[in-house]
């Protein structure tokens, strides 16, 4: 339920692995990489992590998750390596009874993915490159 993976993720096919009868709502987010930022055009990104700690951070925010709102449950897949501009980076899946709960918990794993998980993402442009926000270079030897 949560991995990291090099190749494109599906979200379609997580949801359709992931849904039963008895849900009522699916929650599904999916983080793409956009071709700008900072006003400079993207070529490509790449993820890295310390896979370990990683993993077992999205397990953690997993469980939390379904020890925070009504759901049935949640899968986190993210990726890893080279991803170029409208490649999913990251898939939540949510699955739950009710609308509200799937939601809530959807928005939860992402804010608690970007805070708590040690990835680290460096941005290509046309003209350089650079780590961005919780990068290697700012993260030091908290990982």
């Amino acid at each position: 339920m949560f991995r990291f993976v090099y190749e494109p993720i599906d979200a379609a096919k997580l949801r359709g692995a992931l849904a039963r009868p008895e849900d009522g709502a699916m929650a599904i987010f999916e983080g793409l990489v956009r071709n700008h930022s900072r006003g400079r055009r993207v070529r490509y990104l790449e993820y890295e992590a310390y896979e370990g700690m990683a993993l077992r951070k999205l397990e953690e925010t997993g469980a939390l998750a379904k020890s925070k709102f009504d759901i049935r449950e949640i899968v986190i897949w993210h990726r890893l390596g080279r991803i170029h501009p409208g490649e999913c980076s990251i898939a939540i899946v949510v699955a739950a009874a009710h609308r509200a709960a799937a939601l809530d918990a959807c928005r939860f794993a992402i804010d608690t993915v970007k805070k708590t998980v040690p990835i680290w993402k460096k941005e290509f442009y046309e003209n350089g490159e650079e780590w961005i926000e919780g990068s290697k270079a700012q993260a030091g030897a908290d990982f």
